[in-house]
C-alpha cells in the first residue's frame, strides 16, 4: 500500500516519525512524507520514503489560506493516489482529513500529538479560536477511521466534547524513543539542571528561570541550562524576556541544537514545567539516558513520571514547588541516582519506540 504521512513541520518526519517510517517501509509499504519545509529530502530518502513539499503555515488563521490548503492537499492526494493518509499536528489533521475524505481515500487516520496553545489560552479571542478549532476538529475527525491520542486527558476531552466518538479512538505511548540512539550514561560529578524546549510561555520557561533564581540564592554553584529555538507561536517568548536571567548568570542559554544528547549527558535532572503536552519527547529522551525528571502534573507530562519514584510532579505555574523539588534533589543525591535508574526502567517498559511503533502500525492496519 502507499501511505501518505502529512506533517506540519518537515523535520518532525525525521526526528519524531523516522523510526515509524522505516518500520512501515520494512513491512512492504510505500511511504510519501509531506511537509512545508524543504531541504530534508536526502534524510527522508534515507528512511526509505519520498518527500513532497506542501505549503502549510503552522500559525496562520486566515480561512482563505486554509481553503487553499485543502485544495492543495486534495490535488496532491489525487496525484499520488495513496491507500492510506496519516496526519498529525493540528492543520494536517483537520485539513488533511477533510481533503482525504473529499478525494475518496480508503483509509484515513490522525494522531493528536498535543492540544497546544488553542486549548491552553484564556480570554475572549482564545475562546473564539477554541470554538472554531473544535468545530473544525469535529468535522474533520468524522472522516477518520481511527484517531490516535498520546495521553488519556486529550482523548477524554475530545470524547466528552463530542469531537470524536470513543469507538474511533486509541491511546498510544507518545512517539516513543529509540533506545539505541538514546542510551544511559553516568551522571555528571556536579549536579545540574536542564530544560530543552521551544522558547514559548506554555512550556514553563519563565517558571524554570524563576525557580533557578530561587535555588541559586542557596546553591550558587549549581548550573541551570536552557536549550531550544525561539518560535513563531502566539505565546512565543523573545530573547529580551530571558536575557535578564542570562546576564545575571541564573541560566546558561545554549541556543538550538540538532542533537540533544551531549546536553543531556552533562545534566543530572531534566526539567519541563509545561502547561500541557501530548507526550513530551524531550522527557522521554532524558529518561532513556537515565535522568531524573521534574515536570508538571498536567496532561501528557504526568504520564511520564510516577511522583517520587523517577522524579516529581509539581503543579502548573507553581514556581515554589518547582524550586523545592530542585533543592530536594540537590540535597539528596543518593535518591537522585535512584530516580535516574527508575526513569530508565519506565522508559524501557513503556516508551521503547519499537513497541510504540508496533502499536501505531497495528492501528493503521499496516502489519506485514
Amino acid at each position: 500500500m502507499k501511505v501518505l504521512i502529512i506533517a506540519g513541520y518537515t523535520p518532525s518526519l525525521i526526528n519524531f516519525r523516522g523510526d515509524l517510517i522505516k518500520a512501515i517501509v520494512k513491512n512492504g509499504h510505500e511511504v510519501v512524507g509531506v511537509g512545508p519545509e524543504t531541504g530534508f529530502e536526502a534524510e527522508i530518502e534515507q528512511l526509505g520514503a519520498r518527500f513532497v513539499q506542501l505549503s502549510i503555515v503552522r500559525t496562520g488563521t486566515n480561512p482563505l489560506n486554509d481553503i487553499v490548503l485543502i485544495k492543495e492537499i486534495y490535488k496532491l492526494i489525487k496525484r499520488e493516489k495513496p491507500d492510506v493518509v496519516f496526519s498529525y499536528t493540528i492543520k494536517p489533521v483537520i485539513f488533511g482529513s477533510i481533503a482525504a475524505r473529499v478525494a475518496g481515500v480508503g483509509k484515513i487516520y490522525s494522531m493528536l500529538t498535543g492540544l497546544g496553545y488553542v486549548f491552553i489560552a484564556r480570554g475572549f479571542k482564545a475562546f473564539i479560536v477554541k470554538a472554531i478549532s473544535k468545530f473544525l476538529y469535529r468535522s474533520a475527525l468524522k472522516s477518520c477511521d481511527k484517531v490516535l491520542f498520546q495521553n488519556p486527558d486529550d482523548l477524554n476531552e475530545f470524547v466528552s466534547s463530542k469531537l470524536v466518538s470513543s469507538g474511533k479512538t486509541a491511546l498510544i505511548n507518545g512517539s516513543g524513543v529509540n533506545l539505541s540512539h538514546f542510551h544511559p550514561v553516568p551522571l555528571p560529578k556536579n549536579i545540574s539542571f536542564l530544560m530543552i524546549c521551544r522558547i514559548i510561555k506554555d512550556k514553563g520557561v519563565i517558571e524554570y528561570l524563576k525557580a533557578a533564581e530561587i535555588v541559586k540564592k542557596t546553591y550558587p554553584k549549581v548550573e541551570f541550562s536552557l536549550v531550544g529555538p525561539f518560535d513563531v507561536n502566539p505565546n512565543a517568548l523573545a530573547y529580551d524576556d530571558i536575557q535578564p536571567y542570562i546576564v545575571s548568570n541564573i541560566v546558561n542559554y545554549l541556543g538550538e541544537t540538532k542533537d540533544v544528547r551531549p546536553f543531556l549527558e552533562q545534566s543530572s535532572v531534566f526539567v519541563l514545567p509545561s502547561y500541557r503536552e501530548g507526550t513530551p519527547r524531550t522527557v522521554l529522551e532524558a529518561m532513556a539516558m537515565g535522568r531524573a525528571i521534574i515536570t508538571t502534573n498536567a496532561p501528557g507530562c504526568r504520564e511520564t513520571v510516577v511522583d517520587g519514584l523517577n522524579g516529581f510532579l509539581v503543579p502548573v505555574k507553581d514556581v515554589e514547588s518547582l524550586a523545592n523539588s530542585m533543592i530536594y534533589l540537590i540535597e539528596n543525591q543518593n535518591d537522585l541516582k535512584s530516580k535516574a535508574k527508575e526513569s530508565l526502567n519506565i522508559c524501557r517498559q513503556k516508551y521503547d519506540v519499537n513497541k510504540v511503533n508496533d502499536s501505531i502500525i497495528k492501528h493503521l492496519g499496516l502489519e506485514s
